[in-house]
């Protein structure tokens, strides 16, 4: 196994040298949710680091393992041993995929049920639950920043933070349209409907608010009532925020805080990321342009189809992985197509 990129353990004990030698400097709980986001950080790098030293010990231990129990008639505890080593090299494999730019950082997730009513808008609800059970799973915490409910049921939209190490690294793929095939629960014809829900990601940014500056006279900023669920004082007051980039024309809402001002900064914070991440973007794009491989994405570009009826599939139509189980996927077991994409994405960087 490499020992750069993603195992470059020499650079990763250093950052945690560095993040110990923070977390002690007087001013360090001033700002507590970045004094959070540092110990989290520690933490998995700690996890990190004892997690690949015994995975070396177990692999430096298994030709002695194997020799002990060659004359031995029960062989069960190497075989488990080994089918347990084997994952966890999987597991690693996976890990070095996740070497980009941001791909450490946390993710803001956008949803938007597609044209189709009840149908898309219970399809948007389906993905942001499979999300939700996928972040359960990796231990990561979620915020629903900002949330537009459906008229009967499901999302119009739901804007999420998901916050774990190297959310966006797995996440990243998930972005697209995303196609349902499924027998109505809402037509009295129980009649067979195609939905569609866009999901956009996007990295969080640590650093944006020191390399973004945004003046005053670029931004509108508006407060109305919140009308997600919180309860009536919620409701009571303009507590919800909602900024507007003026020059770009990209608004941020927030109203998960039930002050004013957290829900400000937190749609600042946003925006912020949004901005960096679209400079780099447009610098991305003009190099695809003098390469010739612009295009434009089109809502029927769909990254992946799940059918629910006539038969049950879930397709991703980049890497063409197939399963006859979506129920699983959309009970958040997404690793196998998470993992399938960052190997497709691999490949075709290198082909460039």
């Amino acid at each position: 196994m490499s020992s750069g990129g993603y195992f470059d353990f020499a650079r990763k004990e250093q950052e945690i040298f560095q993040l110990k030698n923070i977390s002690q400097e007087p001013a360090f709980w001033q700002n507590q949710k970045e004094a959070s986001l540092t110990l989290q950080r520690l933490s998995n790098l700690e996890k990190e680091l004892a997690s690949w030293q015994e995975l070396q010990k177990q692999i430096t231990d298994l030709p002695q393992l194997i020799t002990v129990t060659e004359s031995d008639d029960n062989q069960t505890e190497l075989l488990t041993m080994m089918e347990q080593l084997e994952k966890r090299i999987s597991q690693w494999e996976l890990l070095s995929l996740l070497s980009g730019k941001y791909d450490q950082s946390s993710v803001i997730m956008n949803i938007y049920a597609g044209a189709g009513g009840t149908e898309a808008q219970d399809w948007a609800g389906m993905l942001l639950r499979m999300y939700l059970r996928f972040a359960e799973i990796k231990n990561w915490s979620v915020n629903i920043i900002d949330s537009s409910l459906g008229a009967e049921i499901g999302y119009k939209s739901v804007t999420l933070e998901i916050v774990g190490d190297y959310a966006y690294g797995y996440l990243q793929g998930e972005g697209g349209v995303h196609r349902l095939v499924r027998l109505s629960p809402f037509d009295a014809d129980h009649a067979r409907h195609t939905s569609f829900a866009m999901v956009q990601i996007m990295p969080e940014l640590a650093n944006a608010d020191a390399q973004v500056v945004i003046n005053d006279e670029e931004i509108r900023i508006d407060t109305y009532r919140a009308s997600g669920k919180g309860g009536q004082k919620v409701n009571k007051t303009e507590s919800a925020v909602r900024v507007v980039h003026l020059p770009t024309s990209i608004t941020v809402t927030c109203q998960n805080e039930r002050s004013q001002q957290q829900n400000k900064e937190t749609a600042l914070r946003i925006l912020r990321s949004k901005l960096q991440v679209l400079a780099e973007s447009q610098k991305e794009e003009e190099k695809k342009l003098i390469r010739g491989e612009l295009t434009t994405a089109a809502w029927g570009n769909q990254i992946r189809s799940y059918v629910l009826h006539p038969y049950k599939m879930v397709k991703d139509h980049r890497t063409n992985l197939e399963s006859t189980e979506p129920q699983k996927l959309l009970d958040g077991e997404l690793n196998d197509y998470i993992s399938s994409y960052l190997r497709y994405k691999r490949i075709k960087e290198n082909e460039k």
